[in-house]
């Protein structure tokens, strides 16, 4: 049985942190999203894995219902983690962080280590940066916030500069006669400004089991830094999806769930 999610609102340092939790049993899962993202995105692998895991998804600051904030450095979202971990008694859990989440997720198990039982980065490395990473920004300054319809706003946004729109527009809500977005495209600058860096010492400072999710049409994780992630880092294991890009999630659904139910299966 899969039912609804819970909306939770948590007060952090004066703002509001929206969080759906999907309950059931299972292993607690603290799903992190990417950049534009909120935490719905992680339903279909929520009901995919009812009654072995369950997920805990925010809206990061700045993301979906959640607060804009001041700042969208590294440590903020860190704090975030690890508040939201205390506050619903979670820990230790299982971390999952697609993209940018994928980076707070290693640096909580890195600053955080009582909190964190295990770490599931889904397609970014603990490099973000050129020239390793050939495009880590996607520069979305002036981008369409508004339509008078959603098709509109997806439109719009997809004559800006990208040809599907749909991650984006998980962000869309009505907003009286208009459709608008819940983010902010110079808040988004700046929360991928603030992932730029070589996050390696904090992807080797912890030591718990670890799985790194690899599109293998990816552009912001290299097949070469996979490699290097598992190679460098004891009780970490790779898998690849040959097919997917970025977005492994939305590409591979069901071979994520069964990587993902697995790996949480071999953790006892």
């Amino acid at each position: 049985m899969f039912d609804m999610p819970e909306h939770l609102r948590l007060r952090i340092a004066g703002r509001t942190l929206s969080c759906l939790d999907f309950g059931g049993d299972g292993v607690p899962v603290l799903a992190l999203h990417g950049t534009f993202g909120r935490g719905s995105v992680f339903a279909r692998l929520a009901r995919d894995l009812a009654g072995r895991a369950r997920i805990v998804a925010p809206d990061q600051r700045g993301h979906g219902l959640s607060d804009r904030a001041a700042d969208y450095g590294r440590d903020g979202f860190v704090e975030d983690a690890a508040h939201l971990l205390r506050a619903l008694d979670l820990g230790p859990a299982v971390v999952l962080g697609h993209s940018l989440g994928g980076i707070t997720a290693c640096q909580l198990a890195a600053r955080h280590p009582e909190s964190v039982s295990a770490l599931i980065v889904e397609d970014v490395g603990p490099v973000m940066r050129r020239p390793e990473i050939a495009h880590p920004i996607l520069d979305v300054r002036g981008w369409p916030t508004t339509g008078r319809t959603r098709e509109e706003l997806a439109r719009r946004i997809e004559a800006a500069g990208v040809p599907d729109s749909g991650y984006f527009m998980r962000s869309a809500v009505r907003d009286g006669d208009r459709w608008r977005l819940l983010f902010d495209w110079d808040d988004m600058m700046a929360v991928q400004e603030g992932g730029i860096g070589d996050w390696w010492p904090d992807w080797l400072a912890s030591t718990c089991p670890a799985l790194v999710l690899h599109g293998g049409r990816s552009t912001l994780l290299p097949a070469w830094l996979a490699r290097e992630m598992v190679e460098r880092r004891p009780r970490t294991e790779l898998v690849t999806f040959p097919s997917a890009g970025h977005w492994i999630h939305d590409d591979d659904p069901d071979g994520v769930a069964r990587a993902v139910a697995g790996f949480l299966a071999a953790l006892g």
